[in-house]
């Protein structure tokens, strides 16, 4: 290094970084600078695990509420989104003091207060679905209401739409031996679902697959004693609402 002439008493900022870089130390802040500058580009950037959106089917039967309470506890995040899916039968006929007449034969006040009153059943019903997931880690719910009376082909054709990757369904088959046979509505629609599509199938609390649990989960009953017994209360609406995933 060459001679560097003293740093004037008078100098400013421009000049004392002149004098410095003289010295020698410019350059070395610069190497130090570039250093880090490399490490951190070579650093991988941190990223949020991405949860996927969870689809659960529910009816008004003891397996939904195992297989939502399951879901809850096994595949949602809480970041995730729970999706309650519920199909429920189209109208066909009315009940009248006449007995049950086709829709088209029922005077159009008569069918709105019978779509009222199923419509308002059904809220209650999901209600308690809904009340099961605010009560857990997850924090977005929605629902989702398809009618037709094909419980099988309405989540099937639904799946692809909804690009839906988790979907977990309760079943009310009771034993093993018949659970095997895939003849349920929940078996039927693991078997036909796209590759993407993960279905899980609840059986008493417990995943169907290999072993199938022979005793009931007591926490997931416990939850849905309430729900049962309200169900007991009121026949019509287990008549009006009973959707099976199993």
């Amino acid at each position: 290094m060459g001679d560097v002439s003293p740093l004037p008493d008078d100098a400013d900022d421009a000049k004392i970084r002149r004098w410095f870089a003289d010295l020698g130390g410019g350059s070395e802040i610069e190497e130090e600078e570039a250093e880090r500058g490399s490490i951190e580009r070579r650093l991988p950037p941190i990223e949020e695990e991405i949860a996927e959106d969870v689809y659960v089917g529910v009816g008004d039967d003891c397996s939904s509420v195992a297989a939502l309470v399951w879901a809850l506890k096994n595949v949602a995040k809480p970041s995730s989104v729970v999706y309650l899916i519920h199909i429920f039968p189209e109208v066909h006929r009315i009940p009248t003091p006449l007995g049950k007449l086709p829709k088209n034969q029922v005077r159009p006040e008569q069918v709105e207060i019978y779509m009222s009153e199923r419509r308002r059943k059904r809220a209650e019903m999901l209600q308690k679905f809904l009340n099961l997931c605010s009560g857990s880690k997850v924090m977005n719910v929605d629902t989702i209401l398809i009618e037709s009376d094909d419980v099988s082909k309405a989540i099937l054709d639904l799946i692809p739409i909804l690009n839906v990757r988790k979907l977990v369904l309760g079943t009310t088959k009771p034993s093993p031996r018949k659970l095997k046979e895939g003849n349920g509505t929940a078996e039927q629609i693991q078997k036909n679902a796209p590759e993407f599509c993960e279905v899980k199938i609840i059986w008493h609390g417990e995943e169907v697959g290999g072993e199938v649990a022979s005793t009931t989960s007591s926490e997931d009953c416990s939850r849905s004693s309430s729900f049962d017994q309200e169900k007991e209360k009121n026949s019509a609406y287990c008549t009006c609402f009973s959707t099976k995933f199993g």
